[in-house]
């Protein structure tokens, strides 16, 4: 399936992509027409849902280091002159990232499972009986 194939180097691009623009003096922030918020909200929960549909079985370590790392990564301003940290900011950020863990592990629940995980899957079944 081509999002087995395309989820991790997707994932791990859009949060190159966040730690630049977060980072970055102010200047280089792109512009959009919609607030601030809802572009911090909405980049997270892409970057949130590509690492859920990227790491599967790991869906609670990814939520976990993309809360942990919203707040990183906004400390992380303080590096730059031209930018200002806040705790709401991240709060936006962690609460994006947690709607994108949560509707890729939905999206998980309907993909259907590679050959080796139906063998994993049927022998844990046969155990059970």
């Amino acid at each position: 399936m081509m999002i087995n194939r395309l989820a991790k180097p997707l994932a791990w691009f859009l949060l190159a992509a966040i730690v630049f623009v977060t980072v970055s003096p102010i200047g280089l922030r792109p512009h959009t027409v919609t607030s601030v918020n809802i572009d911090r909200a909405v980049a997270y929960l892409l970057v949130g849902l590509a690492f859920a549909l990227a790491y599967p079985r790991h869906w609670m370590t990814v939520a976990t280091l993309l809360v942990v790392g919203a707040v990183a990564i906004e400390y992380m301003q303080y590096l730059s002159p031209t930018r200002h940290a806040r705790l709401h900011d991240a709060a936006v950020k962690a609460v994006g990232a947690s709607f994108g863990v949560l509707t890729g592990c939905m999206l998980n629940r309907f993909r259907p499972l590679k050959p080796t995980e139906l063998r994993t899957a049927g022998a844990a079944t046969d155990a059970l009986d």
